[in-house]
């Protein structure tokens, strides 16, 4: 079962996940702190470089299918036109509105 991006528990997150879908660059770095860091699969990786690569460049979506840690932490089947869809974890750290860190991988 999928949960709609406007039911997620947190603001942040929902803003996070909706502007992925909509494929807003803009509004995905407006949730982002100035100086926010990810990984992906364990490994740091540069921000600007891997959302090109792996949201924006190639349409990606998320289709959110479970959340725990007051929304901090997501399931998804996660979907480019590079890779198909594959199922993955995101954890976000939220300070003051804004998501410092974000890490995924596959789940």
């Amino acid at each position: 079962m999928t949960i709609a991006p406007a039911k997620l528990t947190d603001p942040t997150v929902r803003a996070f996940v909706t502007a992925v879908n909509a494929g807003d660059r803009e509004a995905f770095f407006h949730v982002l702190a100035p100086d926010a860091t990810m990984s992906d699969d364990g490994s740091d990786r540069d921000l600007d470089e891997w959302v090109d690569r792996e949201i924006f460049g190639p349409n990606g979506r998320m289709d959110v299918q479970s959340e725990s840690s007051g929304g901090h932490a997501l399931v998804a089947n996660f979907t480019n036109e590079t890779w198909g869809e594959m199922r993955t974890a995101w954890r976000f750290t939220v300070d003051g509105g804004r998501i410092s860190r974000f890490e995924t991988g596959q789940a």
